[in-house]
């Protein structure tokens, strides 16, 4: 089974825009049709409370004909057209699907940001998890998150072996960013987050990536936008990530980056096993 995720950073602008950088989204939603994965877990979508219209389901239609959509959009009392994640997958798998709102603070439930695959004998659930924001003002939510998601996933890998994935925005070690001095106390490198993901880990969860290439420097997910040489420096983080259920790590046969050019932000994760 071959797998992907990837956080679009807005499915209209990558779908209906005209701008360059909608360009070299398609060019990357062609990569991704070719890869033929039976799931794609996309974040970020920002669409609206309704979901995507009809245009967003034909032209998606056009590079996964024979996928089914679900989808969870951000709805009030969260902020309108923010966050959200939504999931391809081919027809004939037939998951159940569930939308899991987990206990987390604020209107972090409201955002849209788990959609969870059930099969007969495993589960696939994706996140985009919540960044600390700016000045860190929502560093303490972020926490709290973190502790009500880790008790989610281990209550579905009770139940069987869970494949996870998303865009967790956090870079767990210093490899996994290219400058971590200068991002001590930056979202997504502080020791807080860095720890929840590791407690994450501890309750039976392998980082597909580090366990099939150990501590292979400079692999990264994510670039700035803001830094227009970010990419050509390779000056980027992991924060992408797919984790499996320790038990079933030795079925991992590749996890790895999809290349998707000059265009900056994340670029797709794909992992495939041997279920």
């Amino acid at each position: 089974m071959k797998l992907i995720s990837w956080n679009i950073d807005s499915l209209n602008a990558a779908l209906t825009s005209d701008s360059a950088r909608a360009l070299l989204s398609r060019a990357v939603m062609d990569t991704l049709a070719a890869e033929k994965a039976e799931i794609i877990a996309i974040q970020e979508t920002k669409l609206s409370a309704k979901g995507p219209t009809k245009k967003h389901l034909d032209i998606l239609k056009s590079y996964f004909p024979d996928y089914q959509v679900a989808w969870r959009s951000s709805v009030e009392p969260a902020r309108k057209g923010y966050a959200g994640t939504m999931f391809l997958y081919q027809a004939q798998l037939q998951p159940a699907v569930t939308f899991p709102e987990i206990g987390a603070p604020s209107t972090m439930d409201a955002e849209g940001r788990i959609i969870t695959l059930e099969f007969e004998n495993f589960f696939v659930t994706q996140v985009y998890t919540p960044n600390a924001g700016d000045g860190l003002k929502r560093l303490a939510d972020r926490q709290l998150w973190d502790c009500k998601y880790a008790d989610y996933l281990t209550a579905l890998d009770r139940e069987k072996p869970v494949l996870a994935t998303g865009d967790y925005n956090v870079a767990h070690k210093e490899i996994d960013l290219a400058h971590p001095n200068s991002n001590r106390r930056s979202p997504g490198f502080t020791d807080e987050e860095r720890q929840g993901f590791t407690n994450l880990l501890n309750k039976g969860f392998t980082d597909t990536f580090r366990h099939l290439h150990g501590d292979i420097p400079n692999v990264y997910s994510w670039w700035a936008q803001r830094s227009p040489t970010s990419k050509i420096n390779n000056s980027g983080w992991r924060i992408d990530y797919w984790l499996t259920s320790e038990r079933i790590a030795d079925k991992v046969t590749s996890s790895e980056m999809i290349d998707s050019g000059s265009r900056q932000d994340h670029t797709p994760i794909v992992l495939t096993i041997d279920l």
